[in-house]
């Protein structure tokens, strides 16, 4: 039997999303500036998500391209929880637990002028 390599799918998501500590802020500043702050997240990635197939399960390889070093790396992966809440919220993935979701690999890269994350789904 051959084993084939998985099927990729991509989408890419402008700018960047809140890192840990802006979530934080936010949900100190009152209970509904964290609400607002992760429906406007979780609705953009839901919306660029659309476009995918359905997905049963998929490994994951978020490439966040940040405008520079001065955030902290962990910080900046805590944008992981919209990316996971869109891909439900748009219907391409029936949840965001363990059976639909593999491994998460995240990568770091600097770009000044076009700063975005970048997700890959492979897929089989």
């Amino acid at each position: 039997m051959e084993n084939k390599p998985p099927t990729k799918h991509k989408i890419i998501i402008p700018g960047n999303l809140p890192t840990m500590n802006e979530m934080i802020d936010a949900s100190k500043a009152h209970w509904s500036v964290y609400r607002d702050m992760k429906e406007q997240n979780t609705q953009l990635v839901a919306m660029i998500a659309k476009r995918l197939p359905e997905i049963d399960r998929a490994d994951l390889i978020i490439t966040w391209y940040c405008k520079d070093r001065r955030k902290d790396k962990d910080n900046i992966a805590a944008g992981q929880k919209f990316i996971l809440d869109g891909l439900q919220q748009s219907g391409r993935m029936k949840n965001d637990g363990w059976k639909q979701i593999g491994d998460i690999t995240h990568r770091y890269e600097v770009d000044k002028k076009n700063p975005r994350v970048e997700v890959e789904l492979l897929v089989g």
